[in-house]
């Protein structure tokens, strides 16, 4: 302590009272300095940092280790679920060593998918803002302080990566308070299948069920989409390219940030912060490559989910009572949207929706029925057998029509 007894209140001693909420001007400190430590030619982005305030703001509302009896817990179920899918699915087990995690370690063990997808955007939301906050979008005050300390304005594009990091860890943050496992989004965000007991709790509130059974229930999706994620090879690199595609037809509304820049008090430590909150300044260029980029990554999201959503059910046929009510709550959860696609869309610029999600599950159930389990698993084996679009549309057509299922002459085509 630096205070003097009798004096701790006394702001007319305070040397600091000038710069504000001490508590506010230390944190801009720590994340300032975390700036300056990150090594050069490591990105746009700070991830050091990002990951320090996405962790500090899931502790912030209490982030407990996960104990031995949660952990056992859900690696049971993961165990017992996978079990289950061997009679619902011809694709082998993608499940090989269950973990729980903290949502602290759903976001250090995710950050490397997060920055192959954020650090697109990110790199031209740095170059746009080192512009901006070094041109003549700044206050004539800031503009004249900056041509006497020119030597400075070279950390311009450093303080836009500090602002991109910070904008990616708060979005991470929210993210890792509602998401229940690896793969709420659709996207294979980690190679090991997990859950997290804080998602599992908040996801219960409200329904009316045992808990051993949405535990259960949630593994079972879990372990499912690790199935497809570890057994279908293309599969990964297919979603993730399309949604680096999309990324890459995103650009800076640079006339909404000169906007807000033009009107910041330079005084305020948490202005420029506050001025990057939210998507608003992410625009789409809705070129036609972005256009069929964002169509072939929703069609495979929404293939994904439904047959997810298929081999789910029918592995909690007889098994789960409250299988029915949880399908729903989860297609309700996909489909409709929420927190996390929002939080998405401030990272990488759109949201992640299964938009058509019950025209999917009517494929792949209408696909089982006339080629049964390893028919309807079969299409996994290479992209040009997947359903189109146009397919959700009629599904009947796809099922009956005359497709080849010999992946062998695809393969000596692709020669």
């Amino acid at each position: 302590m630096t205070d003097l007894p009798g004096r701790e209140n006394d702001p007319n001693d305070n040397p600091f009272a000038m710069f504000g909420n001490p508590e506010q001007m230390a944190q801009a400190m720590r994340q300032f300095a975390d700036m300056l430590s990150a090594p050069q030619g490591s990105g746009p982005v700070n991830w050091d940092m990002a990951k320090n305030i996405a962790r500090h703001a899931v502790v912030a509302e209490g982030d407990p280790s996960v104990m031995e009896g949660e952990r056992r817990q859900i690696v049971d179920a993961l165990q017992l679920a996978d079990l289950w899918l061997n009679e619902a699915t011809a694709l082998p087990s993608g499940v090989s060593n269950p973990q729980a995690w903290s949502r602290s370690e759903w976001i250090e063990n995710t950050v490397p998918v997060w920055r192959k997808l954020c650090e697109p955007i990110a790199e031209r939301m740095v170059e746009t803002m080192g512009g901006a906050l070094g041109g003549g979008s700044l206050p004539p005050e800031a503009q004249q302080m900056a041509a006497q300390l020119g030597p400075l304005m070279g950390m311009m594009k450093q303080m836009g990566g500090m602002m991109v990091g910070q904008q990616i860890g708060q979005a991470l943050g929210s993210l890792a308070r509602e998401v229940v496992g690896t793969t709420d989004i659709g996207l294979p965000l980690s190679d090991t299948a997990a859950l997290l007991p804080g998602g599992v709790a908040s996801f219960s509130e409200g329904l009316e069920l045992p808990a051993e059974e949405i535990r259960l229930y949630l593994a079972l999706r879990e372990a499912a989409h690790h199935r497809l994620f570890q057994h279908v090879p293309w599969l990964r690199g297919h979603l993730l390219g399309a949604v680096e595609e999309y990324a890459k037809g995103i650009t800076v509304d640079t006339s909404a940030l000169e906007e807000q820049i033009r009107g910041l008090d330079i005084s305020n430590p948490e202005a420029l912060q506050e001025a990057l909150s939210g998507g608003g300044l992410l625009k789409p260029e809705e070129t036609e490559r972005q256009k069929s980029a964002l169509a072939r990554l929703e069609t495979m999201l929404a293939l994904v989910e439904g047959w997810v959503g298929t081999v789910v059910d029918a592995a909690a046929e007889g098994k789960l009572p409250s299988a029915g009510a949880l399908a729903e709550t989860v297609r309700r959860r996909r489909a409709t949207g929420g927190p996390a696609e929002t939080t998405f869309g401030t990272l990488v610029g759109l949201e992640l929706r299964p938009r058509r999600l019950r025209e999917a599950a009517a494929l792949w159930q209408a696909l089982e029925a006339d080629r049964g389990i390893d028919g309807r698993d079969a299409v996994w084996g290479h992209p040009d057998l997947m359903p189109t679009a146009d397919d959700l549309d009629a599904p009947d057509t796809y099922v009956k029509g005359d497709t080849a299922w010999d992946i062998s002459k695809l393969e000596d085509g692709e020669d």
